[in-house]
């Protein structure tokens, strides 16, 4: 007659079992594909959320510099991440203050984690590249989630926001100093 087992070893056999089959489908999945994040288009209501768009720009725009940057469109209002190897790692789309910078070359000057944006938001993920008219020119995310609601008329604002995942994925990829080519 075999040996009756304590209740606590089934206990560890499972729970140990359970934890091999998380381990293996983890590994699974980092091995497969890994999308860019869900395209939306900025609505300019005050309670617009993004809106899937029909298609999504693969390819970084031409003379956008080279090596590893982020790249900011002005007329797609969308940014790129790109590797050292030119490999684009995200792409979204963003809501522009009511400033934008010139197209150029810049680099992050300054990072910040959280604070109240100009509009009154809290913000963050704030990272610092540009300045006009006397306005310091952000990437940030409002830390609700929320899309911002349009500037009030003749307000002077220099945020970029965006979703909150993709400014917690750029904010990872931007340190001060990488480069920001702005794009017509």
């Amino acid at each position: 007659m075999p040996a009756r087992l304590p209740s606590w070893a089934w206990v560890t056999g499972l729970t140990v079992g359970a934890i091999a089959a998380v381990t293996v489908l983890g590994v699974q999945a980092d091995r497969g594909s890994h999308p860019t994040a869900a395209s939306a288009k900025p609505s300019s209501t005050a309670s617009a959320q993004p809106t899937p768009t029909a298609s999504v720009p693969a390819r970084v725009p031409d003379g956008s510099g080279t090596g590893r940057r982020v790249v900011y469109s002005l007329g797609e209002k969308r940014v790129w991440l790109v590797d050292a190897s030119e490999a684009t790692r995200r792409t979204f789309t963003v809501w522009p203050g009511s400033v934008s910078p010139d197209p150029g070359t810049y680099t992050v000057s300054s990072r910040n984690a959280a604070t109240t944006g100009s509009d009154g938001v809290q913000i963050e993920h704030i990272m610092y590249f540009a300045a006009k008219d006397g306005v310091s020119v952000a990437f940030s995310n409002a830390v609700d989630g929320a899309s911002p609601p349009p500037a009030a008329s003749g307000t002077k604002t220099g945020g970029v926001r965006m979703r909150k995942a993709d400014g917690t994925a750029l904010w990872a990829f931007g340190t001060v100093g990488t480069t920001v080519t702005v794009v017509k």
